[in-house]
């Protein structure tokens, strides 16, 4: 897909793997719209990337502002590129060594959050890009999620993780399947463990517990490698109802 005159919506570009896919397609001539629910995050890579970027805040939780903003970039040109990065990762134990239960409502942040946030952006980039005029083989968009290599391997304390990160790789075919008849793609990536903000106050012990079950590269993934996995599924229209592991053959340990 030629993505020069087109653009790119990233939510959860205001950093870390959105941010680096920004970066990327900017280079491949996009037009990117940042969305982030920090409004200063957005508008600092926005700046970074010059005048063919822009910054919107919102939080992708909410479905009505979801739909404000596409609306609103959709102004910008032809909406054909959606990628969604945001999420939480906060891990609690199913009970505690005490005996109590998860604390009420850290299951249902996660699931806004991570579901119906990747879902929200999912229905509404959707809904635009179906009335592009069609590219190459009848294609009019292309849609990224991100789940997490702890779909299939979730460690201890991450159930609300797992369990959310299970259900994006869950819609990916059903979404894809759904799209095919407006030519529109679906592709989840599940990245393993990467230099980003949400990892970076990970605990040294755990850290290093991390690094011993590394298989290659022995070192964590750098936000640019998941832009630039995201550039190869823009590219190649073979890809579609699939979630691609980014982990350099790693497995999670139960921990």
């Amino acid at each position: 897909m030629d993505l020069r005159g087109s653009v790119a919506l990233v939510a959860g570009g205001g950093s870390g793997l959105g941010a680096a896919t920004a970066r990327r397609l900017t280079e491949r001539g996009a037009r990117v719209a940042i969305v982030d629910v920090a409004p200063d995050r957005a508008s600092t890579v926005a700046r970074e990337l010059g005048g063919t970027a822009e910054a919107f805040g919102c939080d992708i939780g909410d479905g009505a502002g979801v739909d404000d903003v596409v609306r609103r970039v959709a102004r910008l040109g032809p909406l054909r590129v959606a990628v969604v990065t945001a999420g939480v990762s906060d891990r609690a134990p199913t009970i505690d060594r005490s005996g109590d239960p998860q604390p009420d409502g850290h299951f249902a942040r996660l699931v806004r959050i991570n579901v119906f946030g990747t879902f929200n952006v999912l229905r509404s980039a959707a809904a635009v890009m179906a009335s592009n005029d069609p590219m190459n083989d009848g294609e009019r968009g292309v849609i990224v999620l991100t789940a997490s290599i702890a779909a299939f391997e979730g460690q201890a304390g991450q159930l609300a993780y797992a369990a959310t990160k299970a259900a994006v790789v869950g819609m990916t075919l059903p979404a894809a399947l759904d799209l095919s008849r407006v030519g529109i793609r679906v592709v989840t990536i599940a990245p393993g463990l990467f230099e980003t903000p949400m990892v970076a106050n990970t605990k040294s012990s755990t850290r290093e517990g991390l690094d011993r079950v590394r298989r290659f590269p022995h070192r964590w993934g750098q936000p640019e490698e998941y832009g630039i996995l995201v550039e190869q599924i823009i590219d190649n229209p073979m890809l579609n109802g699939t979630t691609i592991r980014l982990d350099g053959a790693l497995r999670l340990p139960s921990m």
